[in-house]
């Protein structure tokens, strides 16, 4: 067996390849990092391997830098094992006491870590998916927090510009709302338009929701209005309306790719009433293989949902709060996810009633709720199965008491 360690950095890649004996077949060597440099390495490779299933390669995770080439490894049909960075740093100090640290000492290292009886997992298409998955529902999540920022600025300028306009409509983040304050961002340009012009505006963009009788209610609102005409603000709204505008259509696209990789992995976990899409491929992309777990406690731990314990000499603290470690996009769905399921599905309602009946406060009792998700998730994920609660097994059952009553 052929084992191969690489120490990942932004503009090369320090390389060390060495057999089950131990033995060095190449000197600590380094590559570019580009095709010229990945070819070099495949080739340093296959000189000493028969072929690929005789090679294990580990690298470190070293996040955007590493991408490249473990793409270019994976295609190449080498197993490959990505290493947390902390793992080869206690390997390291295990193997001697001078604190001595190089980028090919690292390679070497990671390559002895590969030869020991760690327990490691290969990298594979599905991982790589996985990966994919992971950078569109953290950009999803970055963009719509971003918009939420947007959408309270335009609600700040409205009040300045025209604030009688909220009384006039459901809701100022509307489409037929946006296009009227994107051609008319003031109450002075709006009190100014021509009737009809203004009618076929917000007819057009509310898709005949508004009509005439809007259009005259808003031009006389905005002719009375106490609205400041600034023209700095008009053009900041202006803009900010464009924005959010523009990051709609970025979302949109974002959930239609992340819904194709989720009908890819077809997860069970999505059978959960009240997990869509969105949560279900946040939860999905930043566990990954729910496999590498040992349980689900230790998904809580990775997510920050673990209690916390404290205890100092006589001082027992009996309060134990969340850690609030790890992912914070794992913790942010699992806490989101897990009030949609306690409101569709009757099993968890009925256990986080239950919470609340003994006192415990709403976010304690999700935060119970969001536990025994986890665990629900994990046995899916493990078995393959659909989800079945206990109000879904008893209509099945009733069901099929029913077809056996008509048979006979």
């Amino acid at each position: 067996m052929i084992y191969v360690g690489i120490d990942v950095a932004k503009d090369k890649h320090d390389c060390y390849i060495t057999n089950s004996e131990g033995e060095a077949l190449f000197s600590a060597f380094t590559i570019r990092n580009n095709k010229y440099g990945f070819n070099e390495l495949y080739e340093n490779i296959m000189s000493v391997a028969s072929s690929t299933e005789d090679v294990r390669v580990g690298l470190e995770a070293t996040g955007h830098y590493s991408y490249n080439l473990l793409s270019y490894l994976v295609k190449k049909n080498f197993k490959t094992y990505v290493i947390n960075p902390l793992h080869t740093s206690f390997y390291r100090k295990s193997l001697s006491l001078r604190r001595t640290k190089t980028d090919s000492i690292d390679a070497q290292t990671i390559a002895s870590m590969m030869m020991s009886d760690v327990d490691l997992k290969s990298y594979s298409d599905t991982l790589i998916r996985t990966d994919e998955l992971k950078s569109l529902t953290r950009y999803r999540y970055d963009l719509v927090r971003e918009r939420a920022k947007l959408r309270t600025s335009v609600s700040r300028l409205i009040t300045i510009l025209f604030p009688e306009l909220e009384e006039l409509v459901s809701c100022v983040h509307t489409a037929s709302v946006y296009a009227l304050l994107i051609k008319y961002p003031c109450a002075d340009m709006i009190a100014m338009t021509h009737l009809t012009k203004l009618t076929n505006l917000l007819t057009d963009a509310s898709h005949g929701h508004y009509g005439r009788n809007k259009a005259i209610a808003i031009r006389e609102a905005a002719r009375n209005s106490i609205g400041t005409n600034m023209p700095a603000k008009s053009m900041e709204l202006r803009h900010t309306l464009q924005l959010i505008l523009k990051m709609n259509e970025g979302i949109e696209e974002i959930e239609k790719e992340i819904q194709k990789i989720m009908d890819e992995i077809n997860s069970p976990i999505l059978t959960i009433p009240g997990i869509n899409y969105g949560m279900g491929a946040m939860i999905i992309a930043e566990i990954g293989d729910f496999r590498r777990f040992e349980s689900p406690d230790k998904i809580l731990a990775y997510a920050g949902l673990s209690p916390s314990t404290y205890q100092s000499g006589k001082i027992d603290s009996p309060y134990a709060h969340m850690e609030k470690r790890g992912s914070r996009y794992l913790r942010y769905a699992l806490f989101n996810a897990t009030k949609y399921v306690c409101k569709w599905d009757p099993d968890f309602a009925a256990y986080l009633c239950h919470k609340l009946e003994v006192g415990k406060h709403y976010n304690v009792a999700i935060s119970h709720a969001a536990k025994k998700l986890v665990r629900v998730m994990y046995h899916l994920a493990i078995s393959g199965e659909e989800y079945e609660g206990k109000g879904q097994k008893q209509e099945r059952d009733r069901s099929m008491d029913l077809i056996e009553e008509n048979m006979e």
